[in-house]
């Protein structure tokens, strides 16, 4: 299973590009996914973030997510297929 069809929730985090410079090496553990957020927990506060605006790595994997690419629910994407670039 590739990392865009499995559950990312308990999944570390690490932002590796972004429209935010701000949001850019951010690591944290993904709390909580929406259609269009992620929440991640960055040592201890909550921070939402818009999928569409970050490029980033779970679990300190080479695979980098493009986040526009993922704008549905979790439980959608699960049985979805993805063409790898």
């Amino acid at each position: 299973m590739t990392h865009y069809n499995r559950t990312w929730i308990g999944s570390m985090m690490n932002i590796v590009e972004s429209n935010d410079p701000t949001l850019v090496g951010r690591t944290g553990l993904v709390l909580d996914e929406t259609k269009n957020t992620l929440v991640m927990l960055e040592k201890d506060s909550q921070i939402r973030i818009g999928k569409a605006s970050i490029k980033f790595t779970l679990d300190n994997s080479d695979v980098v997510v493009q986040g526009a690419l993922v704008g549905q629910r979790p439980e959608d994407r699960t049985n979805r297929k993805y063409r790898m670039a």
